[in-house]
This record gives structure tokens, C-alpha cells and sequence, in this order.
């Protein structure tokens, strides 16, 4: 039998062994004040990559990088009703700039700093940024903007989970306006398909990619898209967001043109975003008993070199042959970037270490002891395949130079696995539902992992709508998207309405 190195597995206890994942491997701890964490080294060194890598990617689509106010006048808001109510519940407001003591031993706010305006904690800045756009559009030759910002927001959470929904969190939010419809559209779906692109290649998340009903749209938005990851108790997480905003927050905010014939006309305006709860998605994709398994491509260090060392004369030596072997690896590329190895030189018994970088995910962890020094060796463990069949570490013992000419490859060959593994998991957990009973009998067992029901829809609205979302409510479902490219006709009548279907889309639990 394996002992595992999390005091809890996932079959036991979901939610309980992903916060001992979070802990263990040293991702992320409370902070004092509810809903917000501290991002530890680790942590934050994955959320660094994925700002790297994906920062290019939205650079590569022609958008300039800026930033915008963490405070927004609450006028702001109250110009667009539709996108306030939305996020109304959410809102942290300022409402003075001064504390006095309070006589108590205590602060208060002091009556007189009160301001003129009450100010709102950045939940999103459509509303800032296209305040901004009605400055900085006048011609239709100013068009098309396209920006980004990285930012933290807060929405105030009242049930939180670290990364997943917490009341700040770290994102990026970028938000275009353009001269007409069609332009916005295409926007909108090309930084939809930079996410699922994202996801797939850097993540190694499959993810489907699609368009969201009209309930769960964003606030003010026209259309909203989305990418949706699997989890590995069959629950949903929606990992990324893109919007079409048509004309509704120009409208709102007076971002208006003069275009070629002399005419004024709003512009149209688009959203998009992603946060830190995609390492929530790679922790609970990717995750194993005995911790998390990064993804090469955004894991901090790809290779974690730990030295035997005994407080002995000869520790000097071997540190050298490990110094040797880590310069010898940077020399390597890839996913095409010098390969990152780290020497861990901690006074720790080396299996102490070695369990630690287990839990933190590194993707190859190298041993080396006197004994592989004189041999010219070293042990190497692949973090995606951690036992042997006979529930031994699968430490393989290789020459130096021999691992040094196939780490890159090894690492390429750990992100195609840990996609292709989360892949089959994906496919294997989608089924028709020909009717609404199929639907309540695959989500009967609360305890069970159903995964998502894929079903015909009619794209009802209203109060035929809202009858829909009840019923899914019941059984603490919702739809997550229509996925995107469906041909053919959707099959059978759609299973809420009896009406028409026009395509089919994925229902399931989330986070």
C-alpha cells in the first residue's frame, strides 16, 4: 500500500484535500482578514508564469498594457444600472479618508474626512476605463483601442475558497472599443480562443470553450463567452471569460466617433479576463495524494536538484558536481525557454527536501548522493509518475550527461502527459441526457462525480428562462456554455422547453 504525503486523498475528502494541497505545498495561507490570502513564494512564482506567458500572448494580438485607479466613483457606476446591480451586492465601498482616535484606545472614521463622493473598491473597471475611452476617442482614425491591466479587484465574497472565490484576487482585464459590431465581435472570440489556447498549451487544461446563456452573462454585456475546465470531482470551473459589450457601456459613458462620412456613433466595446483561480483549476486537474504536479511550462523551477548532504568534509565536492549539473541544465531548452533548475541547499535531511518539492509539484526532482558523484549519476523522479507498479518511488538512476541532454525533452514529455491525462478524465465525464428525467438521475447521488450533462437547448428568455434556471437551481446545477463550432442539427427537442433545439450545451455543477 502507498503512504501517500497529504494527511487526506481525494476520494475521502474533495474540498479538505485541496486546501492540505494549498498548504502543503506552500501556495498560499490566511491573511488576517476574511476572503483574503497570502500568496506565498511558490504560489506566487506560478501566478508570475502565467503572467509571463499569457502577457505575451495578448501582447502578440497588438494590446498595450496600462493601468487604471484601484478606486472608482460610485457615479461611475450608477451610469450603467444594469452592470451596478450585478455587481451592487459585491461592492466595498470608502467612505472617509481619516481615522481619529475614539477616546476607547480605538480609531474611528473621523465626521469630518467624510467624502463628497463615496469611492468603490475596483471590482472591474468598465466603467473607469471606458470613462477614460470617452477622453480618449473623438475620430474613428483613434479606433480601435486595445488595452490591458493587471490588477488586483475585490468583490466581497461571503463564502471563499483560497483562489477559487476569494474578495481580492489578482487578474487581468482588458478592455477594447472599436468602430463597429462585427469588429468587436471578432474581438471578443480571438481573446477567447488566446484563453482556451492558453489553457491547453501553458496549463495543460482541456478546456471547451463556449458562449454562456443569457443568465449568466456578464453585467451590461450583449454576449458572453466563456472556457470551462473539469475538475477531478466532475464539477466545473469557468477559467476564463470574454465579452462582447456591444454599445451598451458607450451609451452609458458617451464613448463616441466621428466616422469617415462625419457622422458620430458609439463605439463598440469589449472585456475579457483571467485570474488567479486558473491555479485553483491546475491544483484540482492536476493534483495528485500526495500534493500538486505544476505543469513544466509554469512551474517556477522545472528541475529541484537535492544534494545528500551528511556535515561531512566531502559535502563540498558534491555540491560542486550538483553546481555543475545545474549549470549544465540551463544550458537546455525547453518548451522553448532555457530550462530552470534550482539547487536547494536547505540544511534538511534530503528525503525531508525531497518530500517537499513532491508536494510543491516540481516537475523532476534530481537526488544525488555520494555514491551517484562517484558513479558519474544521478537519481532521477518524475513528478507526473511518481510509483512503480509495485508502490515503489520510480527513482531512476542515469549518468549525468544522459539526463542532461533529455531534460528538456523529459519536461515536454510531462506537460503532453498531464494534458493528455486530464484530457481522457474530460472526455470520459461528458454524457447525453435526452430529457430532463436522464438530467436528475445523473445528479441524483449528491456524493457522486456525474461530471456534465450535455443536452439539446432552445435558447429560451424570460419568464420561460427564468423557469429553467429554478429547476437547475433545485439540483444546484447551472449551464455552463454552449461550446463553440457545433455542426449538425442538435438532436432531440430541447429538454427544458420542448421546443426547437438550436444547439446543445453542457450543464453541471461549479465552483
Amino acid at each position: 500500500m502507498i503512504k501517500h504525503a497529504l494527511p487526506v486523498t481525494r476520494e475521502a475528502d474533495f474540498a479538505a484535500w485541496y486546501q492540505a494541497v494549498i498548504s502543503e505545498a506552500d501556495l498560499a495561507e490566511e491573511s488576517g482578514v476574511r476572503g483574503c490570502m497570502v500568496i506565498r513564494p511558490w504560489g506566487y512564482g506560478i501566478w508570475e508564469r502565467i503572467q509571463r506567458l499569457l502577457d505575451d500572448r495578448i501582447k502578440a494580438t497588438g494590446h498595450e498594457n496600462c493601468y487604471f485607479p484601484l478606486f472608482i466613483p460610485l457615479s461611475y457606476f450608477e451610469k450603467e444600472a444594469e452592470h451596478v446591480e450585478g455587481f451592487a451586492k459585491e461592492m466595498a465601498v470608502v467612505t472617509h479618508h481619516r481615522l481619529v482616535a475614539d477616546g476607547k484606545g480605538g480609531l474611528t472614521p473621523d465626521p469630518e474626512a467624510k467624502l463628497e463622493e463615496p469611492l468603490v473598491v475596483r471590482p472591474t473597471s468598465e466603467t473607469v476605463i471606458g470613462t477614460a475611452f470617452s477622453r480618449w476617442v473623438q475620430s474613428w482614425r483613434d479606433l480601435p483601442v486595445l488595452i490591458n491591466q493587471w490588477a488586483n479587484v475585490v468583490r466581497w465574497e461571503m463564502r471563499t475558497r483560497m483562489f477559487l472565490r476569494t474578495s481580492e484576487f489578482l487578474w487581468q482585464e482588458g478592455h477594447t472599443a472599436h468602430a463597429t459590431a462585427d469588429e468587436a465581435r471578432d474581438e471578443t472570440l480571438k481573446m477567447l480562443e488566446v484563453y482556451r489556447d492558453f489553457a491547453e498549451n501553458c496549463l495543460a487544461l482541456p478546456v471547451v470553450a463556449g458562449e454562456k446563456p443569457e443568465n449568466e452573462r456578464f453585467p451590461g454585456a450583449v454576449a458572453t463567452y466563456s472556457i470551462e475546465a473539469m475538475m477531478q470531482d466532475g464539477k466545473a470551473l469557468q477559467a476564463g471569460t470574454s465579452h462582447f459589450l456591444g454599445t451598451n457601456f458607450a451609451h452609458a459613458q458617451n464613448i463616441r466617433f466621428q466616422n469617415a462620412s462625419g457622422e458620430l456613433e458609439f463605439a463598440n466595446t469589449t472585456s475579457w479576463g483571467v485570474s488567479t483561480r486558473m491555479i485553483g483549476g491546475v491544483i484540482m486537474v492536476h493534483g495528485d495524494d500526495d500534493g500538486l504536479r505544476v505543469p513544466p511550462r509554469i512551474a517556477p523551477w522545472q528541475i529541484v536538484i537535492v544534494p545528500m548532504l551528511r556535515d561531512k568534509p566531502e559535502d563540498a565536492e558534491l555540491v560542486d558536481y550538483c553546481k555543475a549539473l545545474q549549470v549544465a541544465l540551463a544550458k537546455q531548452t525547453a518548451l522553448g525557454e532555457p530550462v530552470r533548475a534550482l539547487l536547494d541547499l536547505k540544511p534538511a535531511k534530503a528525503a525531508t527536501k525531497r518530500w517537499g518539492w513532491v508536494k510543491k509539484g516540481a516537475p523532476i526532482i534530481v537526488e544525488v548522493g555520494p555514491r551517484d558523484m562517484a558513479g558519474g549519476n544521478v537519481s532521477v523522479v518524475r513528478r507526473d509518475r511518481l510509483y512503480r507498479e509495485d508502490g515503489k518511488l520510480d527513482s531512476a538512476i542515469v549518468t549525468q550527461d544522459t539526463f542532461v541532454e533529455q531534460a528538456g525533452a523529459m519536461l515536454e514529455d510531462i506537460q503532453v502527459a498531464l494534458h493528455a491525462e486530464a484530457s481522457e478524465r474530460l472526455k470520459a465525464s461528458i454524457s447525453p441526457a435526452d430529457d430532463w428525467a436522464g438530467v436528475e438521475a445523473m445528479f441524483a447521488d449528491s456524493a457522486a462525480k456525474p461530471g456534465w450533462a450535455d443536452v439539446a437547448w432552445s435558447r429560451p428568455t424570460g419568464a420561460e428562462l427564468d423557469k429553467v434556471v429554478e429547476r437547475l437551481k433545485a439540483l444546484k446545477l447551472t449551464i455552463r456554455n454552449a461550446p463553440m463550432g457545433q455542426t449538425g442539427h442538435p438532436g432531440a427537442p430541447c429538454i427544458f422547453t420542448g421546443g426547437p433545439a438550436v444547439e446543445r450545451v453542457l450543464i453541471g455543477r461549479s465552483y
